[in-house]
């Protein structure tokens, strides 16, 4: 894509592993004990290539990151230049957003959650697929912590409205004009794409209000329906 991934090859003396292969057949990811200390969890929905993950935790290392994609080549891909980086403070799983946001996350463990270009399914028979609904933001609430951050974007204007007012209903949400500061370029591989081509990129940032927890948005889910549109 002509823009860098972030981070400096070490020597292989100094390379990590940050694949995570096993994963817990029932209860949740015990974090902790993946990185061997307690330090706010960064998530990063369908990373892909990893781009932004690489580069969160070579620039936050107090932070430590999760990071999913349902697709194992792209995993491959991450986890090797994140071993090559030696960031101890990320792992890389193969997990749909799902089930790493429902079953494998403890309840309030999420410093930030973060997801980039979800699908936006334009087919109509196909939109009961999309990613970001009233139930799977109400799940996002559970796995925050007090304070915690939902950070979202698509290059997608119809999806757009309809994220943009589902997460206004879970979170203090706002949009953000103009690029993230820390990646002028683009925080993803999408993204990249997206600005080469001229398109339109839809960013947002929310966080969670002292009022709202699990079973608030729980319930608020339930009213909003499947895909809380109108």
């Amino acid at each position: 894509m002509g823009v860098p991934i972030p981070g400096e090859i070490l020597p292989q003396e100094k390379w990590v592993q940050t694949g995570l292969k096993k994963l817990p057949t029932s209860g949740c990811l015990p974090v902790e004990e993946i990185f061997g200390r307690s330090a706010p969890l960064v998530i990063d929905l369908g990373c892909g290539n990893g781009r932004f993950s690489l580069g969160s935790a070579w620039s936050r290392k107090e932070m430590d990151h999760l990071a999913a994609d349902i697709l194992p080549v792209v995993i491959r891909y991450a986890t090797r230049r994140g071993n090559q980086r030696g960031l101890a403070n990320l792992r890389f799983l193969v997990s749909d957003a799902h089930r790493l946001i429902r079953d494998l996350l403890p309840p309030g463990s999420a410093s930030e959650i973060h997801c980039y270009h979800p699908q936006p399914h334009d087919d109509p028979r196909a939109r009961s697929q999309r990613l970001i609904t009233p139930l799977f933001l109400a799940h996002c609430v559970r796995a925050l912590r007090p304070g915690g951050q939902f950070f979202v974007q698509t290059d997608h204007p119809g999806y757009w409205s309809v994220i943009r007012d589902l997460a206004a209903r879970f979170f203090v949400f706002n949009e953000r004009i103009g690029r993230w500061n820390d990646s002028p370029k683009g925080r993803t591989r999408r993204e990249i794409h997206s600005l080469k081509k001229g398109l339109p990129i839809y960013r947002g940032h929310g966080v969670l209000a002292p009022e709202m927890d699990w079973e608030k948005a729980r319930a608020l889910a339930q009213t909003l329906g499947a895909s809380g549109q109108v």
